[in-house]
């Protein structure tokens, strides 16, 4: 039998602390208000060690207590709750027409919310309006950023430090633009595709929230879908998963589609804002054409739009109709400038359509509640995950971070 030295007895203990006091901190911020006796029913652990655990998480202000109990008869039970001023994030969404940003306590209580048009005609400009950004969200924070979640059309390639399939935001996919972004920012920071960060945004805070199983699709400017599987995020073997633009389906050969089309993809280019308006232009609209416009005519029942409407279905429908041979999801949430604000003409006909293709049955296909918002609040929910650890290895555990480099979440 081998006797443990004293130094490995006390790193056992100080690990198990850890543990214990990493375990109340979660019950705490999963609990809100929440008193010593709930914390050691919910935990397991004794109450002298619950006593422990929050002596030294009030010593690092990581929680609080905030009042007691009342109502119940005997001593009223103190009650605690996370600090959410320990720690910040700020969440850009970054698109071609727009920036949304917002920056969020540890609590989740959203501080300042914010929309910009985006100056995303070079990328140096559009990192500039970034760290601008940042900095004036960094500064309501007192600036202590804890964590900064982008997310951005594309693909973020980590050793070359750029982004593939971006073609919307012109020099997003340069060698080193990555690197020149986290020069400008005061946070460690991850990049994530946006629609990935949209479908994260629909588990945490939309349809998703109950599902193991679903995608979130969104068209508009660009076409990409988001994947949950198992209650996970999906990725693909190199972050690509979801980049359904380039599924080979449209109006034309694929072996002859232009260089525009393979930059974009052939779903793209037959199904995005931009077709929509160009099928509108073939079937003979004329004047200043915007999706939009189609889709508010066919919404009072102009003919022409209407068939333009009814292609635009019929190519987004055969895309689900793939995805549901492929992934058997339980549900498909729409969303993006088309997917979104057209879904009262376009859903009921992408439904119908569906029904046909499959003899599985069509999943449901709704619309997401978030909106616009739908990236901002899954970068959200991403960086607050990975801040509450920052936070607590950095007050309790002691661990550092590396400042200013890009990740994935």
């Amino acid at each position: 039998m081998t006797v443990p030295s004293g130094g490995e007895t006390a790193n056992t203990t100080s690990v198990l602390r850890i543990m214990n006091e990493r375990a109340v901190y979660e019950r705490i911020r999963l609990l809100g208000p929440v008193s010593r006796p709930q914390l050691a029913e919910a935990t397991g652990l004794s109450k002298p060690t619950i006593s422990l655990a929050l002596a030294d998480l009030e010593r690092a202000a990581l929680v609080r207590p905030v009042g007691h109990r009342t109502g119940n008869a005997g001593r009223a039970a103190l009650l605690y709750e996370i600090r959410p001023e320990a720690g910040w994030v700020i969440g850009l969404d970054v698109g071609r027409q727009w920036v949304r940003a917002a920056l969020v306590d540890l609590g989740g209580e959203i501080a300042v919310r914010e929309d910009v048009s985006a100056r995303s005609g070079d990328a140096g400009e559009l990192i500039d309006q970034l760290a601008e950004i940042v900095d004036t969200l960094a500064a309501a924070s007192g600036g202590q950023i804890t964590n900064i979640v982008l997310g951005t059309p594309g693909v973020y390639d980590l050793d070359n430090e750029r982004l593939h399939l971006a073609p919307n935001i012109p020099g997003w996919n340069e060698p080193g633009v990555t690197a020149k972004l986290a020069e400008r920012l005061p946070a460690p920071f991850a990049i994530e595709n946006d629609i990935a960060l949209a479908a994260l945004g629909e588990q945490g805070y939309g349809l998703g929230a109950d599902l193991r199983h679903f995608v979130y699709v969104s068209i508009g400017t660009g076409i990409g879908m988001g994947i949950i599987v198992d209650g996970r995020l999906y990725r693909g073997s190199r972050g690509a998963a979801g980049e359904i633009a380039f599924l080979p389906m449209g109006e034309t050969d694929p072996l002859a589609q232009a260089a525009d089309s393979r930059r974009h993809g052939m779903l793209e280019s037959v199904a995005s804002a931009p077709a929509v308006v160009a099928t509108a232009r073939r079937l003979g609209i004329t004047g200043e054409i915007t999706a939009k416009r189609v889709f508010d005519e066919a919404r009072d029942g102009d003919p022409v739009a209407v068939r333009a409407v009814a292609r635009e279905a019929d190519h987004v429908a055969h895309a689900l109709a793939g995805v549901v041979a492929l992934l058997d999801p339980e549900l498909i949430v729409l969303g993006g400038g088309i997917g979104g604000h057209g879904a009262d003409v376009l859903l009921d006909e992408v439904r119908d359509r569906l029904e046909t293709m499959t003899p599985l049955g069509a999943p449901r296909v709704e619309v997401s509640p978030l909106g616009d918002d739908a990236v901002v609040l899954g970068a959200l929910a991403t960086g607050l995950a990975t801040a509450r650890a920052l936070v607590f290895d950095r007050a309790i555990a002691g661990a550092g971070d590396v400042p200013g480099r890009a990740n994935r979440p």
